[in-house]
Protein backbone atom coordinates (compact mmCIF):
# COMPACT_ATOMS: atom_id res chain seq x y z
CA UNK A 1 0.00 0.00 0.00
CA UNK A 2 1.25 3.73 -0.62
CA UNK A 3 2.13 5.93 2.03
CA UNK A 4 0.14 9.20 1.07
CA UNK A 5 0.24 13.51 1.88
CA UNK A 6 -3.35 14.99 1.47
CA UNK A 7 -2.96 19.18 1.27
CA UNK A 8 -6.14 20.43 1.21
CA UNK A 9 -9.11 20.26 3.31
CA UNK A 10 -11.81 20.32 1.25
CA UNK A 11 -14.35 17.93 -0.27
CA UNK A 12 -12.00 16.25 -3.04
CA UNK A 13 -9.19 15.99 0.42
CA UNK A 14 -11.59 14.09 2.22
CA UNK A 15 -13.27 11.82 -0.49
CA UNK A 16 -9.61 11.25 -1.45
CA UNK A 17 -8.37 10.35 2.50
CA UNK A 18 -11.32 8.42 3.11
CA UNK A 19 -11.70 5.95 -0.19
CA UNK A 20 -7.42 6.02 0.67
CA UNK A 21 -8.13 4.47 4.07
CA UNK A 22 -10.41 1.86 3.66
CA UNK A 23 -7.87 1.12 0.76
CA UNK A 24 -5.15 0.19 3.64
CA UNK A 25 -3.19 3.30 2.55
CA UNK A 26 -1.14 5.04 5.33
CA UNK A 27 -2.80 8.77 5.28
CA UNK A 28 -1.82 12.24 6.20
CA UNK A 29 -3.64 15.74 6.60
CA UNK A 30 -2.00 18.92 5.97
CA UNK A 31 -3.95 22.43 6.33
CA UNK A 32 -2.81 25.94 6.84
CA UNK A 33 -5.20 25.86 9.76
CA UNK A 34 -4.53 23.22 12.22
CA UNK A 35 -7.37 22.80 13.78
CA UNK A 36 -9.44 22.19 10.90
CA UNK A 37 -6.71 19.67 9.71
CA UNK A 38 -7.02 18.24 12.97
CA UNK A 39 -10.63 18.12 12.87
CA UNK A 40 -10.65 16.32 9.46
CA UNK A 41 -8.54 13.67 10.00
CA UNK A 42 -10.05 12.94 13.39
CA UNK A 43 -13.68 12.73 11.19
CA UNK A 44 -12.05 9.53 9.18
CA UNK A 45 -10.31 7.76 11.83
CA UNK A 46 -6.99 6.34 11.24
CA UNK A 47 -5.77 9.80 9.50
CA UNK A 48 -2.67 11.71 10.96
CA UNK A 49 -1.75 15.13 10.70
CA UNK A 50 0.96 16.77 9.45
CA UNK A 51 2.28 20.63 9.99
CA UNK A 52 1.88 23.10 6.79
CA UNK A 53 5.39 23.63 5.04
CA UNK A 54 7.29 20.62 6.43
CA UNK A 55 8.03 17.76 4.65
CA UNK A 56 5.21 15.72 4.05
CA UNK A 57 5.43 12.42 5.30
CA UNK A 58 3.76 10.63 2.34
CA UNK A 59 5.69 9.41 -0.75
CA UNK A 60 2.64 10.64 -2.96
CA UNK A 61 1.85 14.18 -2.41
CA UNK A 62 -1.84 15.12 -3.54
CA UNK A 63 -2.45 18.43 -4.28
CA UNK A 64 -6.31 18.83 -3.15
CA UNK A 65 -6.22 22.49 -3.47
CA UNK A 66 -7.90 24.82 -6.09
CA UNK A 67 -5.37 25.93 -8.94
CA UNK A 68 -5.02 29.21 -8.23
CA UNK A 69 -3.04 28.51 -5.43
CA UNK A 70 -1.17 25.24 -6.53
CA UNK A 71 1.83 26.33 -8.15
CA UNK A 72 2.47 28.74 -5.03
CA UNK A 73 1.79 25.47 -2.43
CA UNK A 74 4.25 23.77 -4.29
CA UNK A 75 7.24 26.69 -4.38
CA UNK A 76 6.08 26.63 -0.52
CA UNK A 77 7.44 23.54 0.00
CA UNK A 78 10.27 23.46 -2.24
CA UNK A 79 12.96 21.00 -1.61
CA UNK A 80 10.58 18.95 1.28
CA UNK A 81 8.92 17.88 -1.93
CA UNK A 82 12.50 16.45 -3.34
CA UNK A 83 12.14 12.60 -5.01
CA UNK A 84 8.10 12.71 -4.32
CA UNK A 85 5.25 12.11 -6.92
CA UNK A 86 2.93 14.80 -6.74
CA UNK A 87 -0.48 14.26 -7.93
CA UNK A 88 -2.06 17.23 -9.49
CA UNK A 89 -6.10 17.08 -9.44
CA UNK A 90 -6.98 21.05 -10.33
CA UNK A 91 -8.12 22.57 -12.76
CA UNK A 92 -7.13 25.58 -14.39
CA UNK A 93 -10.37 27.04 -15.48
CA UNK A 94 -11.32 30.30 -16.40
CA UNK A 95 -14.16 32.07 -15.19
CA UNK A 96 -17.28 31.45 -17.17
CA UNK A 97 -16.13 28.10 -18.59
CA UNK A 98 -14.82 29.79 -21.92
CA UNK A 99 -11.33 28.59 -21.41
CA UNK A 100 -7.97 28.41 -18.86
CA UNK A 101 -5.72 30.78 -16.80
CA UNK A 102 -2.61 28.99 -18.41
CA UNK A 103 -1.12 29.63 -21.45
CA UNK A 104 -2.25 27.93 -24.27
CA UNK A 105 0.32 25.79 -24.82
CA UNK A 106 0.52 24.89 -21.31
CA UNK A 107 -1.50 23.12 -18.47
CA UNK A 108 -2.31 23.38 -15.19
CA UNK A 109 -0.11 20.21 -14.47
CA UNK A 110 3.03 21.67 -16.33
CA UNK A 111 2.88 24.22 -14.63
CA UNK A 112 2.80 22.91 -11.17
CA UNK A 113 5.46 20.99 -12.90
CA UNK A 114 7.58 24.19 -13.76
CA UNK A 115 7.38 25.20 -9.60
CA UNK A 116 7.86 21.63 -8.62
CA UNK A 117 11.97 20.43 -7.56
CA UNK A 118 13.24 18.89 -10.81
CA UNK A 119 13.56 15.50 -9.08
CA UNK A 120 10.26 15.42 -8.37
CA UNK A 121 7.29 13.71 -10.79
CA UNK A 122 3.91 15.59 -10.99
CA UNK A 123 1.05 13.28 -12.46
CA UNK A 124 -2.21 14.59 -13.41
CA UNK A 125 -5.10 12.54 -11.87
CA UNK A 126 -8.59 12.76 -10.92
CA UNK A 127 -9.35 16.17 -12.46
CA UNK A 128 -12.04 14.38 -14.08
CA UNK A 129 -14.22 13.45 -11.22
CA UNK A 130 -16.83 15.35 -8.80
CA UNK A 131 -16.14 14.93 -5.22
CA UNK A 132 -19.12 13.14 -3.93
CA UNK A 133 -19.00 10.59 -7.05
CA UNK A 134 -15.66 9.67 -6.10
CA UNK A 135 -16.27 9.09 -2.41
CA UNK A 136 -19.23 6.91 -3.41
CA UNK A 137 -16.86 4.43 -5.54
CA UNK A 138 -18.29 2.20 -8.28
CA UNK A 139 -21.06 2.71 -9.85
CA UNK A 140 -23.53 0.41 -11.33
CA UNK A 141 -20.98 -2.81 -10.52
CA UNK A 142 -18.17 -1.26 -12.40
CA UNK A 143 -14.95 0.96 -11.10
CA UNK A 144 -15.13 4.56 -11.74
CA UNK A 145 -12.01 5.37 -14.14
CA UNK A 146 -9.31 7.78 -13.25
CA UNK A 147 -7.17 9.34 -16.12
CA UNK A 148 -4.28 10.12 -15.39
CA UNK A 149 -0.80 11.96 -17.28
CA UNK A 150 2.83 12.22 -16.39
CA UNK A 151 6.26 12.18 -18.05
CA UNK A 152 7.71 9.63 -16.00
CA UNK A 153 6.44 5.48 -16.12
CA UNK A 154 7.59 4.50 -12.98
CA UNK A 155 5.75 7.74 -10.75
CA UNK A 156 2.64 6.46 -13.12
CA UNK A 157 2.75 2.61 -11.91
CA UNK A 158 2.90 3.70 -8.39
CA UNK A 159 0.00 6.37 -8.63
CA UNK A 160 -1.91 3.92 -10.60
CA UNK A 161 -1.28 1.12 -7.75
CA UNK A 162 -3.09 3.56 -5.12
CA UNK A 163 -5.81 4.42 -7.92
CA UNK A 164 -6.21 0.64 -7.99
CA UNK A 165 -6.38 -0.04 -3.83
CA UNK A 166 -9.17 2.75 -4.06
CA UNK A 167 -10.91 0.16 -6.01
CA UNK A 168 -11.04 2.73 -9.27
CA UNK A 169 -9.01 2.08 -12.62
CA UNK A 170 -6.79 4.02 -13.64
CA UNK A 171 -6.52 4.99 -17.47
CA UNK A 172 -3.03 5.84 -18.58
CA UNK A 173 -3.35 8.78 -20.87
CA UNK A 174 -0.16 9.10 -22.14
CA UNK A 175 2.57 12.19 -21.03
CA UNK A 176 2.08 15.04 -18.84
CA UNK A 177 1.09 17.58 -21.66
CA UNK A 178 -1.97 15.08 -21.96
CA UNK A 179 -3.24 17.06 -18.68
CA UNK A 180 -4.29 19.52 -20.91
CA UNK A 181 -6.53 17.40 -23.04
CA UNK A 182 -7.74 15.87 -19.40
CA UNK A 183 -8.36 19.39 -17.99
CA UNK A 184 -10.72 20.26 -21.51
CA UNK A 185 -12.00 16.93 -20.68
CA UNK A 186 -13.36 18.40 -16.94
CA UNK A 187 -14.24 21.48 -19.29
CA UNK A 188 -16.64 19.54 -20.94
CA UNK A 189 -18.19 18.01 -17.68
CA UNK A 190 -18.92 21.44 -16.29
CA UNK A 191 -20.56 22.59 -19.47
CA UNK A 192 -22.41 19.65 -19.18
CA UNK A 193 -23.31 20.51 -15.48
CA UNK A 194 -24.61 23.73 -16.71
CA UNK A 195 -26.32 23.34 -20.06
CA UNK A 196 -27.23 20.09 -20.26
CA UNK A 197 -26.99 17.15 -17.49
CA UNK A 198 -27.79 19.94 -15.10
CA UNK A 199 -26.42 18.16 -12.04
CA UNK A 200 -23.16 16.38 -10.85
CA UNK A 201 -24.55 12.80 -10.21
CA UNK A 202 -22.09 11.52 -13.82
CA UNK A 203 -19.18 10.69 -14.56
CA UNK A 204 -17.29 9.74 -17.70
CA UNK A 205 -15.23 6.69 -18.24
CA UNK A 206 -14.34 4.08 -20.84
CA UNK A 207 -16.32 1.05 -22.50
CA UNK A 208 -14.09 -1.33 -24.16
CA UNK A 209 -16.35 -3.01 -26.95
CA UNK A 210 -15.05 -6.71 -27.94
Amino acid sequence: MSSISIVGLGNMARALAGRALAGGNAVEIIGRDPAKAKELADALDGATVGAAGATPAGDIVVLAVPYAGAAAVVSEYGDALRGKIIIDITNPVAPGLQGFVVPDDSSGAQEIAKAAPADAQVVKAFNTLFSHVLAAGPAEGRPLDVFIAGDDAQAKARVSAFIESLGLRPMDTGELPMARALENLALVQLGLVAHSVKHTDFYVGVSVLG
